[in-house]
């Protein structure tokens, strides 16, 4: 364990050391207009050729912006990606589904339009050695300057080259490829075919490797397909479950019913209720493995499930005669004992008009609280204690 330490001690004890005199070989550079002048010009390679120092400066001063920073002109590349080829970005396509196309499955031809490398130049932009590298950035791509913030502490600021736009070299006009115009890429529309496999969801996504827009020295994106599923005018998705809304008349809830409804997949399925099975207000039932196909294994399925609401007959639809025959078919009414006396008052249900204050204008309710606002109680009347 000691032993352990003790490198580790030692490991940091020395690459501590080690930046810090690579920080102190760039604050001479940046403090010696000579060294700066050719830094600017020339970038990293320049230091070398010209010296770095007796402790290998320019080793170091690499290894600090570059190999750590991802300095640009360093000869690491992307730092410490190394040499690895930069990705270029994903193209995200929406594709609007149907639940029936979820449900079946569906083939959709998408077209779409991409840049790729023209063919005519192989992605050189012009003659072979007509590309010449830029003189403004030193063929980096990007602009840098160095800001002395204090000794030893610098700023890197990075702005892409006007000259070459961030290719790093630039083409003559004669020497330009007739079909791209020196761009190196040209626009191509690609059909592609996408696939919608039984199951699949809203909001899921399907990606095409390498078909995304193509540029020199770059690996292609993505093309990735995202599913946007429309609404559906009786089914309701729930992961595997479908969920509808169904309204029966009262006659149907107590005495059965049975309709048809049209599935996704163009079938007709009865719907069965057997007399005497009361469907009550909002009663949710079951239909087993009626509803989506699970993803990547169609055979298996969700439920569907209804969600039944009651239409209750209209007023006054039946004469007191028949209600009296009715009431004979029904479960009888529950026993109420009525009171009687000078403190039993009669009174008769009214349609309630939301569009009015809860309490009805000029109603007991609302002059009982007007009287209690009075002594600022919101309604209730107030008490006071008396001190005898």
């Amino acid at each position: 364990m000691f032993s352990n330490l003790f490198y580790f001690s030692w490991f940091f004890l020395t690459t501590y050391r080690q930046l810090t005199k690579s920080e102190t070989f760039a604050y001479e550079v940046l403090s010696n207009p000579e060294k700066r002048e050719v830094y600017d010009r020339h970038g990293i390679d320049g230091i070398k050729e010209g010296g770095g120092g007796g402790f290998g400066g320019a080793s170091m001063f690499e290894d600090l912006f570059g190999g750590f920073f991802g300095f640009p002109g360093s000869g690491s590349g992307s730092g410490m990606g190394g040499n690895r080829r930069r990705r270029g970005e994903d193209t995200l396509h929406p594709l609007r589904v149907s639940l029936e196309d979820l449900y079946n499955g569906k083939t959709a031809k998408l077209q779409l339009s991409k840049t790729v490398l023209c063919k005519k130049c192989s992605g050189v932009g012009g003659k072979s050695g007509a590309n010449q590298r830029c003189k403004k950035c030193n063929g980096r791509g990007v602009q840098v300057q160095l800001r002395q913030l204090g000794p030893g502490m610098v700023q890197q600021l990075q702005s892409i080259c006007s000259e070459c736009h961030g290719e790093g070299e630039v083409i003559r006009e004669k020497d330009r490829c007739v079909e791209c115009k020196g761009k190196k890429v040209c626009s191509e529309t690609k059909i592609l075919e996408v696939h919608v496999d039984k199951g699949m969801k809203d909001g899921q996504r399907i990606p095409f490797r390498g078909e995304g827009d193509q540029q020199p020295g770059v690996e292609p994106g993505d093309v990735v397909i995202i599913l946007q599923q429309k609404e559906h005018e009786l089914f309701t998705r729930k992961d595997s479950d479908l969920i509808m809304e169904r309204s029966i008349s009262l006659t149907e809830a107590l005495c059965g019913f049975h309709f048809v409804i049209k599935h996704l997949d163009g079938r007709d399925i009865v719907i069965r209720n057997q007399p005497g099975e009361i469907i009550s207000p909002g009663k949710l039932k079951m239909v087993p493995e009626e509803g989506m196909p699970q993803y990547k294994n169609p055979y298996e399925k969700g439920n569907l499930y209804i969600n039944f609401s009651i239409d209750f007959p209209e007023r006054n639809f039946a004469s007191e005669d028949k209600l009296k025959l009715l009431e004979t078919l029904l479960p009888p009414r529950p026993r109420v004992e009525i009171p009687t006396g000078e403190h039993v008052e009669e009174v008769d249900l009214i349609e309630f008009d939301g569009s009015k204050n809860f309490h009805g204008s000029g109603s007991r309710v609302e002059a009982y609280h007007e009287d209690g606002d009075e002594d600022g109680h919101g309604g209730h009347p107030r008490m006071q204690c008396q001190h005898q």
